[in-house]
């Protein structure tokens, strides 16, 4: 089988393009909040959840959209998760039918990983709030997971794991988590809980083989990271570094598994 996919990449748009965008889905609180102060880079624990940076946020939806992705996995969680169940409800209303002929089974469904509880409430609590405020109908299915996250090897080389990982083979990965001062135990002394370490997620790798040609994984910042799964991954991924943004990404390019997969990345060509 020789079917390809080529990831489809927003349009840099300006900050008024981007805050109407916003504005014109009902989520203006959302630019009112990107307003205020950031924390700095060097806090090591926030007793509030993130600013949301509207021009990430922005490229998220549009990944999402633009690729027509059926299940999404996240690592960590925040603004990312709303805009991600609303990308995602989006393509429902309008492919719902469509994605019954494809070998997905758990179609527009958000799956979120969260080592810290009480942001994982947070996201819960917001998406409920925003999904009444804007009366959505048959809200898609958030499926959320909390695990510790602690230290491990990959390939004899220090990173950190997730204790327990959803059930599900995600189409779209992104990558916002673990915070690097929650993990437990270490290796032979060593953490990423000091401040000049950095995260280093081993979980995509473990599962390289499981995931679908066409597959795309979003990266914010966490270059350490982004160099780490380069230099492991085996599959033929394709690699943009959009510097604009912070952010990292890989599309698996491996020609089609057979039928099943091939008329998945049918749907993902098809226009509309």
């Amino acid at each position: 089988m020789k079917s390809f996919y080529k990831c489809k990449k927003p349009v840099n748009r300006n900050q008024k393009f981007i805050e109407n965008f916003f504005i014109k889905k009902g989520l203006k609180l959302l630019v009112d909040l990107s307003k205020k102060k950031r924390p700095s880079v060097n806090e090591m624990i926030l007793n509030e959840p993130l600013i949301p940076e509207l021009n990430d946020l922005y490229n998220l939806y549009q990944y999402v959209l633009m690729n027509k992705r059926t299940t999404i996995l996240e690592f960590g969680s925040g603004w990312s998760t709303l805009i991600f169940s609303f990308a995602l409800q989006e393509l429902k209303n309008k492919f719902f039918n469509q994605v019954k002929s494809l070998r997905r089974n758990n179609p527009f469904e958000l799956f979120v990983i969260e080592s810290e509880k009480k942001y994982l409430n947070v996201t819960k609590n917001r998406i409920q709030k925003f999904n009444r405020y804007l009366k959505v109908e048959n809200p898609i299915k958030v499926n959320y997971l909390y695990s510790d996250v602690e230290m491990t090897t990959f390939k004899d080389r220090v990173c950190t794991q997730y204790k327990r990982l959803p059930l599900c083979n995600p189409d779209f990965i992104y990558l916002d988590g673990p915070g690097q001062f929650v993990v437990k135990k270490n290796i032979n002394g060593i953490s990423t809980k000091h401040k000049d370490m950095m995260p280093m997620v081993s979980d995509i790798l473990k599962l390289e083989y499981f995931y679908t040609p066409g597959t795309i994984i979003v990266c914010d910042g966490r270059g350490a990271n982004v160099k780490f799964l380069k230099d492991h991954f085996k599959r033929n991924w394709k690699y943009i570094d959009d510097k604009k943004n912070d952010q990292h990404i890989f599309c698996l390019i491996d020609p089609s598994l057979g039928k099943y997969n091939s008329l998945q990345l049918k749907f993902y060509n098809k226009k509309g």
